[in-house]
């Protein structure tokens, strides 16, 4: 029986296929084609090309052309008899072209930007996506790493408390240290529980991205150099001014707004139009058969001279003004919190840098505290508690230097972003820091 179990274990393990490591840029593929923030601007655009396509068309020639059949009788119509039927025919055919309406022509600039606005937005949108899986990748890796640490404290604390244990019932030690193992080895398993939620809504927190669930990623190696950003921070702010896309769409949605006033003002202007027509019938007035098919054209020019519209156009100017201020208003805000972006994105950069190489000298301290701890209480120099502080804080030291990479890595993404000059060549360079 035990043999034949033994036999259905190999064969389900040969079976089961081997999971695939996971790269950076792989994810980020996926969310090229499953992510709907990034397609919605992409649609976004494609509306802002048709509007300009719209707006463009009424500066061109207006064509129609109508034809008309109909089968006619009359009844007691003298000159003809006193019963006729006869087939009536009439075709018409018009051109309009604008001279001078304003109006159209600020509606065809009002397009442009917003067609620059849904571009630039575009651009942010594909920047955020890189952030974003950036951010939520190495979300994942410290949820694994602190729950993988976490795990690794839970089973030196249970060889800890296997120890204590067997001391105390020899009566070496007392009572209460080993309720002090206990009850951290308690507090372990209920951090295991916290990390392993954490780690589930890390990988839905990417699957968002992906529309997959994520099994196994690559790993940063142990050898990447964590450097500070160089350069003057007012020199970085001066490049996100003119490089970030999102700032670039609030221009833009200004300058759309601004033509949108000038817009409405032209609705209080004369609009001429040319007009071109060819009229052929033979039928007239009341479907009275002509004796001869009767044709007729006419050139003209139109002349439309806006009076009076219940202050209706006055109210639009006035709307569209006031979206002119509230989108200089938006800007600013928007310009602020750039500012305020870049310079948090450059500092907690810079801060990680140093912050990583901090951790690794307290690592070092803790290991070679926790060493000394475990000798000493060998000797009954120390006490069990003293050796559970030492470790507690070894592998509080282990978690936060693993943090810091992981946060240094988002940050100075992050820091790009904001800056205006993240691509797909960065998300390159971070992928050759990993490991599969």
């Amino acid at each position: 029986m035990i043999k034949l179990k033994n036999v259905l274990l190999i064969t389900i393990a040969l079976s089961t296929p081997q999971l695939k490591a996971e790269s950076l840029i792989s994810i980020y593929q996926q969310a090229l084609l499953e992510d709907p923030q990034l397609k919605s601007a992409e649609f976004k655009l494609e509306v802002g090309g048709a509007q300009k396509g719209q707006a463009l068309g009424q500066l061109l020639p207006q064509v129609s052309a109508t034809a008309n059949w109909s089968e006619n009788k009359q009844v007691g119509y003298v000159a003809r008899g006193s019963n006729t039927n006869y087939s009536g025919t009439r075709y018409y055919v018009s051109l309009t072209q604008s001279v001078v309406d304003f109006a159209k022509f600020w509606e065809w600039r009002q397009s442009q930007e917003v067609e620059n606005q849904f571009a630039s937005e575009l651009i942010e949108a594909q920047h955020g996506l890189i952030f974003n899986v950036v951010q939520r990748y190495f979300g994942v890796l410290d949820a694994q790493d602190q729950l993988y640490l976490t795990q690794q404290e839970k089973e030196a604390t249970g060889n800890e408390l296997e120890q204590v244990k067997k001391q105390y019932d020899k009566q070496l030690i007392k009572i209460t240290d080993l309720y002090e193992v206990e009850a951290r080895f308690d507090q372990i398993k209920a951090d295991e529980i916290e990390a392993e939620s954490t780690l589930i809504i890390a990988k839905q927190s990417l699957k968002e991205l992906t529309n997959n669930y994520p099994q196994q990623l690559d790993r940063l190696r142990e050898t990447v150099e964590y450097k500070e950003l160089e350069g003057k921070l007012e020199d970085w702010i001066a490049l996100a001014k003119s490089e970030n896309p999102l700032l670039a769409s609030q221009i833009s949605a200004i300058e759309a707004a601004r033509d949108n006033v000038a817009v409405q003002k032209s609705k209080y202007l004369p609009v001429v139009d040319l007009q071109l027509n060819y009229y052929d019938t033979n039928t007239g007035y009341q479907s009275i058969q002509y004796q001869q098919p009767y044709q007729t054209e006419v050139a003209a020019l139109n002349v439309t001279v806006p009076i009076f519209t219940g202050g209706t156009t006055t109210h639009r100017m006035y709307e569209a003004q006031s979206r002119l201020a509230m989108s200089k208003e938006e800007s600013e805000s928007k310009m602020r919190a750039l500012v305020k972006e870049t310079s948090d994105a450059f500092s907690a950069s810079n801060a990680n840098a140093r912050r990583i190489k901090a951790s690794e000298k307290a690592l070092s301290s803790a290991v070679k505290s926790r060493e000394a701890m475990q000798s000493a209480l060998k000797l009954g120099v120390e006490t069990v508690g003293d050796l559970l502080r030492a470790q507690q804080l070894e592998y509080k030291a282990k978690r936060e230097l693993a943090r810091s990479k992981y946060q240094y890595v988002i940050n100075r993404v992050r820091f790009l972003k904001a800056v205006g000059t993240v691509s797909e060549d960065n998300l390159q360079e971070i992928s050759a820091w990993l490991v599969k």
